[in-house]
């Protein structure tokens, strides 16, 4: 709960001015939008509960959804604005818990946290449905062939530990797969599927297999990684699993009509799937987690695949974090984690472990190493009293011509018509940046790249839909193919047309510029839209030491975004600043798994 902004005047947005008391307060202070303000005071109407304390503590559930946890802990908040005055916590407490909104249902006191109903409910059915599965007596499977199933399809020694998760991920309803990058979690999926296939076939079936990632872009590239793996399995184990394709969670699920966070498949409508595999399952949300569990068969296996070190979802919720912090050490958890790393070489694993330990000295060693992997361009430490700009500036021109290249390299492809071309250069480089506004935000860098653009080429890109432009995805739009997350890039065809080509999890998708709604350029991307993809080369280019947005997490899931090279930019007090600060997000879920662990099951409660 760090998230504050400074009022510009009495007629900031930001501002609810019918506010009073300890509510107007702290909205003033910007601890509270407007927003939070007003639920706040709307469910007090309704639930006939007008004590300030009261309501602030609803304005503070309601503000800490928004910033992604899924409840509060009163006792805390005073940290956030320690100049306020916060009521006396023993007797906010009591005010909370003798409310009338408490009575009705509408807030919750459960652990020392205070939840709106919609969260705790989702969090009580996600442990619960989870719990359920895991009590479940284990499917049933021929024992002597599984184990020779894994012997041929795990030949090498190299892949024991794919071979142990795959093994028992046969064995279980439910598996928590886990692993930092490289360490083959999709070689040991691969490996689980065709496990699975071969017993359904000895049971006389055919094993049915859904493949799912939260955006477009992870969904495609969960897609590509499986087919990679699945390629050297042998020839009878790819004839069995036959050609796999990755999906949405949301296209999974079967989005309704009605936008709502229901979906088609639900208690009542079960998925038709035997198995269920969900990538980069830290960008799953408390409210998606929820949905997933209440469509998933019981008598299927589900598989959660992910790495509980990165940024976890935009939405509330932290689930991954919370099942391997809730699961990891109970007797037969479903927590299986892989450690030894296959792909990336030994700096960039190096940095990357180095982070995930919040290891400052490791992490400064690596990036000065000098060696090839890794890169940092170590800008000047700014003065107490420096703008932001002049550092941004120097990070301009110390950028400027990797970033022109990259640019125009997609651009001559896009200029030929070459599609593949122009969609491959732009898979080689990224650039990342934490904020979205500001000098070192993407918009400022994006238009920094289209001004180079215009000196290299001449060309002054009146045309918003300009030849190379790079597109990001940013809405899912059913009725395109487009998801969330998918890229693409303008070409001009032989004839003179403009065309935007997108890659995406079902293969390459050509439309009219003209029909494209909810999309951004993408000379830039922030870290959290380029979360579940990767390039061969990435940047990351960070943000001041006092930004509330460079945290560990930001800067492991961005060094993991790079499959070669990586190049972090900034002074190193930046570097530190992000290493020391964690994300914090506020949650009951691994609390109630582990106290699940010595109670017995109960029904789930609808959500």
């Amino acid at each position: 709960m760090t998230e504050l902004f400074e009022p510009a005047g009495p007629f900031d947005r930001r501002l609810a001015l019918s506010a009073a008391g300890v509510l107007a307060e702290a909205n003033a202070a910007g601890v509270l939008t407007a927003a939070d303000v007003h639920v706040a005071r709307r469910l007090g109407d309704l639930g006939g509960e007008h004590d300030e304390s009261v309501l602030l503590a609803v304005a503070l559930a309601t503000r800490a959804v928004r910033l992604g946890s899924v409840c509060v802990d009163l006792a805390l908040v005073p940290e956030v604005a320690p100049d306020l005055t916060w009521p006396a916590p023993d007797a906010w407490k009591e005010a909370v818990r003798s409310s009338p909104l408490v009575e009705k249902g509408v807030l919750h006191q459960e652990h020392g946290l205070l939840y709106l109903d919609r969260y705790r409910r989702q969090e009580v059915q996600v442990c619960e449905d989870l719990t359920a599965r895991w009590r479940q007596p284990t499917p049933p499977v021929d024992l002597g062939a599984l184990e020779a199933a894994a012997l041929r399809v795990f030949p090498a020694d190299g892949y024991a530990e794919q071979r142990a998760a795959a093994m028992r991920a046969a064995r279980s309803w439910t598996t928590v797969l886990t692993g930092g990058p490289g360490t083959g979690k999709t070689t040991a999926v691969a490996g689980m599927l065709a496990l699975l296939a071969e017993q359904a076939e000895l049971a006389g079936d055919r094993l049915r297999i859904a493949l799912a990632a939260p955006t477009g872009k992870a969904a495609a590239r969960l897609g590509e990684a499986v087919a990679e793996a699945t390629a050297n399995l042998p020839a009878e184990d790819r004839y069995r699993l036959g050609t796999l394709e990755a999906r949405t969670l949301h296209r999974l699920l079967g989005t309704r009509q009605d936008n709502s966070t229901r979906f088609r498949h639900h208690r009542g409508n079960r998925l038709p799937h035997d198995v269920v595999v969900v990538d980069e399952t830290s960008m799953v949300s408390l409210t998606l987690m929820a949905r997933l569990l209440e469509a998933v068969r019981p008598d299927a296996r589900l598989v959660l695949v992910g790495d509980p070190d990165q940024l976890a979802s935009v939405d509330a919720g932290a689930v991954l974090a919370d099942l391997v912090a809730g699961l990891a050490d109970v007797p037969d958890s479903p927590v299986v984690s892989l450690r030894t790393a296959h792909r990336y070489g030994r700096v960039i694993g190096g940095l990357a472990e180095a982070l995930r330990a919040g290891d400052e000295d490791g992490v400064l060693a690596a990036l000065r190493a000098g060696h090839g992997e890794v890169e940092f361009v170590e800008t000047t430490e700014p003065e107490e009293d420096d703008e932001t700009a002049a550092p941004a500036a120097e990070a301009w021109e110390r950028l400027r011509p990797r970033l022109v290249e990259s640019a125009l390299s997609v651009r001559r492809r896009a200029e030929a018509g070459d599609a593949d071309g122009a969609l491959a250069a732009l898979q080689r480089h990224r650039l990342l940046c934490a904020h979205r506004e500001g000098p070192f935000g993407v918009r400022a860098w994006n238009q920094h790249v289209e001004r180079a653009i215009t000196e290299e080429t001449g060309d002054p890109l009146w045309d918003p839909m300009y030849v190379g432009r790079p597109l990001l995805v940013t809405a899912n739009d059913y009725g395109l193919g487009l998801f969330n997350g998918d890229t693409g890039v303008v070409i001009r065809l032989p004839d003179g047309r403009l065309r935007a080509v997108f890659a995406t999890a079902t293969g390459r998708v050509e439309l009219a510029p003209s029909r494209l709604a909810d999309i951004e350029t993408m000379h830039a991307m922030t870290i959290h839209k380029a979360q579940g993809s990767q390039a061969e080369e990435v940047t990351v280019l960070l943000p001041p030491p006092d930004s509330p947005l460079a945290t560990r997490e930001l800067v492991y899931t961005a060094v993991t975004r790079a499959r070669e090279r990586i190049t972090v930019v900034g002074p190193a007090s930046a570097v530190l600043a992000a290493v020391r600060r964690r994300v914090q997000r506020a949650s009951g879920l691994r609390q109630r798994l582990g106290e699940a662990v010595l109670t017995g099951p109960t029904a789930p409660e609808p959500a």
